[in-house]
């Protein structure tokens, strides 16, 4: 192990705030600066942001133009997420800039330390509602500090094994959109159904069954899981537990039918099947009966191909939306051969097994870069 010299954070780099120019004042938006918020804040490289500012939202606001090139971390919303802007960039009060002080550290060594904290950051920051650390914190960090050179290789090692992951993750992308390619050239577009294939609506070949309602003080930790929304994209995420004995309709089996109605359009919408533990249903998703001469792939896709027809018509606010039990039983579904419709299921079952074997593939090169990451900031690399 190379015991390289620490030096502390605040001693090799100046920490620059952001702010928010007033939202009342429409000319200080839309113009041609881009403003980063930690939403932005998405992989390791910042090219473009959401929204843009004003030369007046500049100069009359507490955002500063950062350079390009220049490390970027989240310090209140977003814990642990860090990024280098490609173009000059204002940014919010939940960021700051670090502009390195000398030339003995490289913007990228940097960023891949800031990495290797994630977790250390997640855990230490403080906040009754929001989690966030001071720049005092970030100042007393002890930073490993090798020569040039040899910053230059770990940042050469770690971005070779992050282009990896990159890669692996583009791979994922293709094979996602395999599905609804193939439900695409088997049956046409559900919309305007150019084969003429008979229709029936949802309502009429299946049973929506509600979840039940909880409440934080249900949540004892004792008892089966409670799905939610979140889980649905993800079983792997933490689960909420209780104790409470429902009637059997709101029971959760591996294998079911689960239909979101409620959440975030484009994340939690949507038809899924459930591969997670055995729970209760909260009272957000529907558990889904379908009638004979219906396949569970099928249909699962050909909910999921009218999403943007659905998200059109839900209510509510910026952030949690619903989509109404009679919109649902409304929506009409193509009716195909049955015979066909297992035939798609089959295909679906081994574009499957490829996504389950890319996700393992995944995990192993995340795993790597985590361990690779250890390893350069503990001198082993």
């Amino acid at each position: 192990m190379k015991r390289w010299p620490t030096k502390l954070l605040g001693d090799l780099v100046n920490f620059i705030g952001g702010g928010t120019p007033r939202r009342d004042r429409l000319d200080y938006w839309g113009g041609d600066i881009p403003w980063a918020s930690v939403k932005d804040l998405q992989s390791q490289s910042l090219e473009r942001t959401v929204e843009s500012i004003t030369p007046d939202g500049l100069a009359n606001s507490a955002t500063n133009l950062i350079p390009e090139g220049t490390v970027i971390i989240a310090t209140r919303v977003g814990l642990g997420k860090v990024t280098i802007n490609r173009k000059p960039v204002a940014i919010n009060q939940d960021l700051k800039a670090l502009t390195l002080r000398s030339n003995d550290l490289l913007p990228r060594f940097l960023l891949f330390f800031f990495l290797s904290k994630a977790k250390y950051f997640e855990r230490t920051g403080i906040g009754a509602t929001v989690k966030g650390l001071t720049i005092a914190d970030y100042q007393k960090l002890k930073i490993p500090l090798p020569p040039l050179t040899a910053q230059e290789r770990i940042v050469h090692l770690l971005d070779e094994a992050d282009e990896l992951r990159k890669l692996r993750a583009q791979a994922n992308r293709r094979t996602t959109a395999l599905i609804p390619a193939l439900f695409h050239e088997m049956f046409g577009d559900p919309a305007t159904n150019p084969l003429g294939w008979p229709k029936g609506r949802l309502g009429e070949l299946c049973e929506l069954i509600n979840g039940a309602p909880f409440k934080p003080t249900d949540w004892d930790g004792a008892g089966l899981p409670i799905i939610r929304i979140q889980n649905l994209n993800d079983a792997t995420k933490p689960f909420n537990c209780t104790s409470k004995q429902l009637p059997e309709k709101f029971r959760v089996q591996p294998g079911n039918i689960l239909l979101s109605w409620s959440g975030t359009p484009g994340t939690s919408f949507g038809c899924f099947r459930w591969n997670g533990p055995e729970g209760w249903l909260n009272q957000h998703i529907f558990n889904v009966k379908l009638a004979r001469g219906l396949n569970g792939e099928f249909f699962i896709q050909s909910v999921n191909a009218r999403l943007t027809e659905l998200i059109a018509k839900a209510h509510g606010g910026v952030g949690l939306q619903h989509v109404t039990k009679g919109v649902l039983n409304s929506l009409e579904i193509l009716i195909p051969p049955l015979s066909l419709q297992e035939q798609f299921a089959m295909r679906v079952t081994e574009i499957r097994v490829l996504e389950a074997e890319q996700a393992s593939s995944r995990r192993r090169l995340d795993d790597l870069f985590q361990s690779l990451l250890h390893r350069a900031f503990q001198g082993d690399l």
